[in-house]
């Protein structure tokens, strides 16, 4: 019998929803920040349809492409009772919302996100310190974002020197699973998402050139 032959596949595209239909318009000015490229809105009777692509390259393309829409009363419904039965945001919340968000608080990337990669470090810095004011002032934005990020472990010279001069990365604490690139996290409840249905994480990366070993080519313990 002959040998299957591995097909050949790209990144299709990944729906997502935000709340409610006066969100839409802040859920889509929050994907066209983090640097995607928006093609199409469809005004819908819930709230409006809105299509995105990662870059130029993927316009008249299948792959590359992030859906954005208004979340289905249903999985609203869903959420609600999931909310309901386990006494999320109460004082007798459930122990297992508790460790959930305790897990989360420690390592943004511990459930469901979605990572993009930056071509460059300055623009990467720039959308950070962009974000970082909106949610300090723009009236759609405000209070909105939650930023966190993760720094290349410590150990390549060039690296590290770059990182300590960065204004974004110099006062960062935290590392990332690996060496020679960095990471971004955007959490949002203009998205809905995750077990909760209450929020959704955006990572932004960054990858040193030059390196065959990097944080998205080998995870280090």
């Amino acid at each position: 019998m002959a040998k299957a032959t591995a097909a050949e596949l790209s990144m299709g595209h990944l729906a997502l929803h935000y709340g409610t239909a006066e969100e839409g318009p802040a859920a889509s000015r929050l994907l066209q920040e983090l640097g995607l490229r928006e093609t199409q809105v469809l005004p819908l009777p819930g709230g409006n349809f809105y299509r995105f692509v990662v870059n130029a390259g993927h316009f008249s393309r299948g792959d590359g492409i992030v859906y954005l829409s208004a979340l289905p009363e249903p999985q609203a419904k869903l959420i609600a009772a999931i909310h309901a039965a386990l006494r999320v945001g109460t004082d007798n919340e459930d122990d297992a919302v508790t460790g959930y968000r305790a897990m989360m608080a420690t390592d943004y990337e511990a459930s469901f996100h979605f990572g993009f990669l930056v071509s460059s470090l300055e623009d990467l810095e720039g959308i950070v310190l962009r974000l970082r004011g909106l949610n300090e002032t723009d009236p759609l934005l405000k209070g909105r974002l939650n930023i966190g990020m993760n720094r290349a472990r410590r150990g390549n010279p060039e690296v590290d020197a770059r990182l300590d001069a960065s204004p974004v990365f110099g006062s960062c604490s935290r590392f990332a699973y690996g060496s020679n690139g960095v990471q971004v996290f955007v959490e949002t409840d203009l998205v809905r998402s995750g077990q909760l249905g209450e929020s959704m994480v955006f990572e932004l990366d960054y990858v040193f050139p030059g390196y065959d070993s990097h944080i998205l080519s080998v995870v280090e313990l």
